[in-house]
């Protein structure tokens, strides 16, 4: 991928997505001018927001693959940085965090000369089993277990996880009419449809809990609504973005619709067992980094090796 070199099917579903925030935002203005005395500062915030995650996404993607491979590397560290201020660590660790920091750049330095065996082997292996030694270097043993959990999640989770997403950037292209970046583009959007989807069904249908203790605005309605609705879309969007079919779009579809469910809810326990309400505020209307990788996190690895199975 060159600088600027959008494929046409690339350029189309850029054009979809801010014609969605086009009709995002006109329907907010709209909403503020019918009910004047009804506050929307938030939805104001989160569709500001999202126009500069849309904006600067698609100029990384539109720049070359060495600068959208490092951008998901600062996206990793962001996200790391974030897990370990909310999750308590003890005052040793702070020398094997050192470590796990230090895992991004190799991580997405096998990414970037598309090593697939280093990258899928690097961090499940050689840091998971680096990371607990160097602990016993150390020599605290309070809380040796829980923090060597803590550590191995967050890496797991925050970079090799997102890792995933910058790996679709070196794979070969089998559709050139939307390149590399289209893999990328459907990934996210996919994912983040999924998430609308589940949201809208749940509001106008929702009537029975799905995980009450754990996210009590979720429902089987928004649930079941929201994973029909992304597998059926997929199919549509997976030849024009992918190598795959639409039957296996739809496969696809299911996968992220399914896992992304289990991100949002995953990191939702995170938060209700720290007692909090969103992981940081560094994205206004929308919290922190986490708050909008939750099901990415879990959507990536699993649409990645998925792709990698049928189509390479």
């Amino acid at each position: 991928m060159t600088a600027l070199n959008i494929p046409p099917h690339a350029s189309a579903a850029m054009l979809a997505v801010v014609g969605l925030l086009l009709l995002a935002s006109a329907s907010r203005l709209l909403l503020a001018a019918k009910n004047p005395s009804t506050d929307y500062t938030e939805l104001r915030l989160r569709i500001q927001s999202w126009w500069w995650i849309v904006g600067l996404l698609f100029l990384v993607l539109a720049s070359n693959t060495q600068t959208a491979i490092v951008f998901f590397g600062f996206l990793s560290f962001l996200a790391l940085k974030e897990f370990l201020s909310i999750v308590p660590t003890r005052m040793t660790d702070r020398r094997v965090i050192f470590w796990a920091y230090l895992a991004i750049p190799v991580q997405y330095y096998w990414v970037s000369i598309g090593w697939y065996g280093m990258f899928i082997i690097f961090i499940p292996v050689y840091v998971f089993l680096f990371l607990p030694m160097r602990m016993v270097l150390i020599g605290d043993t309070q809380g040796f277990i829980r923090s060597a959990g803590i550590l191995h999640w967050a890496v797991m989770l925050m970079v090799f996880a997102v890792s995933h997403i910058a790996y679709l950037l070196t794979l070969p292209v089998k559709n050139p009419n939307a390149g590399a970046m289209g893999l990328v583009l459907f990934l996210l959007f996919t994912t983040q449809f999924n998430d609308v989807c589940q949201y809208i069904w749940g509001k106008c249908l929702g009537k029975h809990k799905i995980i009450p203790k754990v996210s009590p605005n979720k429902t089987w309605e928004g649930f079941v609504g929201g994973v029909l609705t992304t597998t059926v879309c997929a199919g549509f969007a997976a030849p024009l973005l992918t190598p795959l079919n639409q039957s296996q779009g739809w496969v696809a579809g299911l996968i992220i619709g399914l896992a992304g469910f289990v991100g949002d809810v995953v990191l939702s326990s995170v938060k209700r067992d720290l007692n909090i309400k969103d992981s940081g505020s560094l994205i206004p209307g929308h919290g922190g980094i986490l708050d909008r990788l939750d099901s990415l996190i879990y959507t990536a690895p699993l649409f990645f090796h998925f792709l990698y199975y049928v189509a390479y």
